[in-house]
């Protein structure tokens, strides 16, 4: 029965949220956060706790802050996806303006193919719409495994729509395919800052110790691609922001798994710039740290 309702839930907001103009979305998605924010669940508080991570001399009422904010991030984000679909291509080359982008640019022509990695931070669906319409770059990205079923049906449509390619998390075929895309020259866009598999590489984060997947660096290594970490933010108009940050080499020296430590340890040290900079946009309203991690095993 749950299942059935975060379905349905999921379906009216594709159906209905992308039917309403866009300042009424904005502020429905406004209400919607600060609802919940005032309702003090459980991901309020566990977005709360992480951010007290980040900015860890940060008030009582900082925190607060940052947490109102925060969910109000994290709604645009579902507005924004949400109404993707109906955008048109002019309003998709319009919603993004990044930094660097020709460390991208500069990339793709090398024909080396490309892994960009980005953490939880503002919109990536909104970035990856942009790299599709305003390069028109096709890329190959890897989504976590919803319940229900048709839920994860729902998104993978969805971002097949807006010109992505999407494997699923589990079923082990994703990564050779990812590779095969890379030794092509293509592009993959992983989101990299939470490890789902349990498998991944422990990484010292915000002053403690995080685990994220390997799969950037492996495959980077694997295939000569390069690896660009990526981070995102919102500002107060309506063209969300972002930096591509120079790529991470793969070591000279060392074990593959040495390699792929140091290589996840240099993304995680680019998100962390990212993250500390607008800790508001990050969505991150799971337990991350190794220690929390426990914490709720015990």
């Amino acid at each position: 029965m749950r299942d059935r309702l975060t379905d349905a839930l999921y379906g009216l907001g594709w159906g209905v949220v992308k039917k309403l103009p866009e300042p009424a979305a904005a502020r429905l998605g406004r209400t919607i956060a600060d609802t919940a924010w005032k309702r003090r669940g459980k991901g309020v508080l566990r977005l709360e706790a992480n951010l007290a991570r980040v900015v860890p001399d940060a008030s009582a009422e900082r925190l607060a802050e940052l947490s109102k904010a925060g969910m109000r991030s994290y709604m645009r984000y579902w507005m924004e996806s949400f109404r993707l679909p109906t955008w048109s291509q002019d309003r998709a080359r319009r919603s993004f303006e990044a930094k660097d982008i020709h460390l991208l640019t500069d990339a793709l022509a090398s024909g080396r193919g490309v892994v960009l990695a980005l953490p939880h931070l503002a919109n990536w669906d909104v970035a990856g719409v942009w790299v599709t319409r305003a390069l028109g770059v096709p890329f190959t990205t890897v989504a976590e495994r919803l319940k229900p079923e048709s839920l994860y049906d729902r998104f993978v449509a969805y971002r097949e729509s807006l010109g992505m390619e999407v494997l699923p998390h589990t079923g082990g075929a994703a990564f050779a395919t990812l590779a095969r895309r890379l030794r092509d020259g293509g592009l993959v866009c992983l989101v990299a800052d939470r490890d789902l598999s349990e498998a991944g590489v422990e990484v010292a984060f915000f002053g403690d110790t995080a685990r994220m997947p390997a799969g950037p660096a492996l495959l980077a290594q694997q295939t000569g691609a390069l690896l660009l970490p990526v981070t995102l933010w919102y500002d107060e108009t309506s063209v969300m922001k972002g930096r591509v940050h120079p790529p991470v080499e793969v070591p000279e020296t060392g074990t593959r798994a040495e390699k792929t430590s140091s290589m996840t340890q240099a993304l995680a040290d680019a998100f962390a710039t990212g993250i500390a900079e607008h800790p508001e946009d990050w969505h991150m309203l799971q337990r991350l740290w190794l220690a929390d991690l426990e914490e709720r095993r015990t």
